[in-house]
Parts: structure tokens; sequence; C-alpha cells
């Protein structure tokens, strides 16, 4: 139960960081594909495992009852998807450098408190670069990203540890019980034919 819950809610992290992802990427591909132009590595990379990412938690989560008993496949395939996450992350590394955003001072105004007097404010003007922001949450999702997978595949893996310790349990408690039938049997098997060999000697 406790594993259910757990696996669902990182699940629906990995969801809801990677589907921004991919759409953000999607739109500097579009761009490049429109221009016929080659999409950078830096871009397409990141894109294409997002994409495969979301597409397996999306999956994995729906078809729950069957990943729970596939516990160890879904721990490989989501470590397979951190080493993917940490590439893309890597040929994105170069935009954690850059400054997106520019706050320069702006035209000062003047604001008055009637009797009180007035005061003169220096304004601020804020811009930001969209696409280096864009590129920039992506790096993070991506980042952020390896750190849930790497939730999910330890919690599958350990999950699959603990069947196989209740399988053995189970085992253990069958044969068991199924020795002590055996024995019950041979006793009374043995106490009738000594009953019998009993008579005959009494008969005699």
């Amino acid at each position: 139960m406790l594993f259910g819950i757990f696996f669902a809610f990182w699940r629906f992290m990995e969801i809801i960081t990677l589907i921004p992802t991919l759409g953000m990427l999607a739109y500097f591909v579009h761009i490049y594909a429109s221009n016929n132009a080659l999409t950078p590595n830096y871009i397409l990379v990141l894109f294409i495992v997002s994409v495969l990412a979301a597409a397996w938690a999306l999956c994995t989560l729906f078809t729950y009852h069957r990943s729970k008993s596939n516990s160890l496949f879904v721990a490989f395939i989501d470590l397979c998807f951190i080493g993917a996450l940490i590439a893309g992350v890597y040929e994105l590394r170069g935009i954690s450098h850059q400054n997106c955003t520019h706050v320069t001072a702006g035209d000062s105004y003047q604001i008055s408190f009637g009797y009180l007097g007035s005061a003169t404010v220096n304004g601020l003007h804020f811009s930001a670069n969209k696409q280096c922001s864009m590129l920039k949450a992506c790096f993070a999702f991506g980042i952020m990203n390896c750190i849930f997978f790497a939730f999910t595949s330890a919690l599958a893996f350990f999950h699959q540890g603990g069947r196989r310790d209740d399988r053995r349990d189970t085992t253990y408690v069958r044969e068991t019980h199924v020795s002590r039938h055996g024995h019950r049997r041979s006793g009374s098997h043995r106490s009738h034919r000594s009953s019998h060999s009993g008579r005959r000697h009494a008969y005699v």
C-alpha cells in the first residue's frame, strides 16, 4: 500500500515536470525545422529523452498493477532514464552560466504625500530573454527528473526484494504445514497397524 502511494506520487511529479520540458523544447525544434536547420544536440538530446521518459511514466502510472508485478524491470528502465537525463542535462550545461534577466534603472517619478511632503522614487526596468529563460527552466527540470527517477527506481527495486521475502515465507509455511499432515497420517497408519496386530495376537 505504501509502495503504491509513494510510487504514484513520484510518477506524478515526473509527469508534471516532463510535460512542460518537452513542450518548451518542442518550441525550439519547431523553429529550427521551419527554417530548414539542424536542431542542436543540446536541445535535441534532452527533447528525445523527455518524450520517452514522459511516455514511460504515463504507462507505468496507469498500468500500475502490471508494473507492480515487474518491479525489477521498472527499476532497471528508470535507472536507464537517469543516465539518459544526465546526458541531456550535460549537453545543456552551457545555459546555467547565462544571465537571462536584466534589471536597469528606469525613469524616476515623484510620489506626493499631501501635507507630509513628497518623495522621489527611481523606477526599475525589468527585461527577460524568453528563449534563455525557457532553456534554463528545461535545464532545471532535467536535474529534478534525475532525482525523481532515482526515487522511483529505488522504490521499485526494494519492492521487488520485499515480494521475494514474502514468497519465501509463504513457501516455508506451506512446507511445514504439509510435513505436519504427513507425520499425522503416518502416525495414524502406524497406530492402525499396531491395533490390528494386537487384535490378531489376542485372538490366537
